[in-house]
């Protein structure tokens, strides 16, 4: 299809995003490694039945890419202002807010700042803080390896030597998180051409200096104890996903007061893309009732 690209001023920077369909607002949030065009699965779909926004957050894709915050730890704290001037700068109030992985960060925080500006949230696994000091047992440690990679001053021009490096290390991910490899094959190019431009692989590299402060805190003394989201929320978690396990989402009650929760069977860490059927089905039946 025809991508409708808008850029909007926001925060301070530029912030691209792709905007399609009428009705109520949806704004869909991507991880790492990716950028808007992850759910080009979902958008068609989707604007049928709500306003969809997928903006590329700061340091990813067509957004500009102005480094790291002073002190760095704030950057989460950023993206969510990010995301509250982006919806202000399109005259939007009230959303629907789809999110995974890095995205995930965005919504917790944008839900706990800003919970009278949400519809609904909608996750596909959460990265959320009951996972506590579980990410350091002997079988997750090992897959967190990249997020130490990705904060020294030399892996954006290690990986973005030439294409084939970029090629190399994001296949990678793409492949092993996802329960088929091979199923982003038909995409590559578009990650490549992406991240190959200039500063978008030590923009989304940023994140992980950014949030390190934050994780290292909840491995030295575990998951905290915080007040529960009450914005009403939805799981629908990858089975395979074998980065942030179904298993983890055993605390969730914890931290959210209304949520429900679904296993994507047959699906990883994507299962927006992975699955897309199943996720769009179960994004329009959450938010049509919201």
């Amino acid at each position: 299809m025809s991508w409708n690209h808008g850029y909007a001023e926001a925060n301070g920077i530029t912030i691209h995003h792709v905007r399609h369909g009428t009705g109520t607002p949806l704004v869909l949030l991507h991880g790492w490694p990716e950028f808007w065009y992850v759910y080009r699965k979902n958008v068609p779909t989707l604007a049928e039945h709500f306003d969809v926004l997928v903006p590329d957050l700061r340091g990813f894709g067509e957004t500009e890419k102005p480094g790291l915050p002073d002190p760095p730890s704030t950057f989460l704290e950023v993206l969510v202002e990010d995301l509250a001037s982006l919806m202000d700068a399109l005259g939007i109030e009230r959303f629907g807010l789809v999110s995974h992985d890095v995205g995930s960060y965005v919504a917790q925080a944008f839900a706990r700042k800003y919970p009278e500006r949400l519809l609904g949230l909608f996750f596909f696994h959460c990265v959320y803080p009951g996972i506590g000091r579980r990410w350091l047992e002997p079988e997750s440690v090992k897959e967190i390896w990249y997020q130490s990679f990705n904060q020294q001053r030399w892996a954006a021009s290690l990986v973005g030597r030439d294409r084939t490096t970029c090629r190399t290390y994001f296949r990678h991910f793409l492949d092993h998180w996802a329960h088929e490899p091979g199923l982003f094959d038909e995409d590559l190019d578009a990650w490549v051409d992406n991240f190959m431009k200039p500063g978008n692989l030590q923009g989304g590299f940023n994140w992980y200096v950014g949030i390190d402060e934050a994780r290292t805190a909840i491995w030295r003394h575990g998951a905290p104890e915080l007040p529960k989201i009450e914005v009403p929320t939805r799981f629908l978690w990858g089975e395979e996903d074998p980065l942030v396990k179904i298993e983890w989402s055993d605390r969730l009650g914890d931290y959210f007061s209304n949520y429900s929760f679904e296993a994507a069977a047959g699906a990883g860490h994507f299962v927006h893309y992975e699955k897309p059927e199943a996720a769009n089905r179960e994004i329009i039946g959450f938010f049509s009732e919201r």
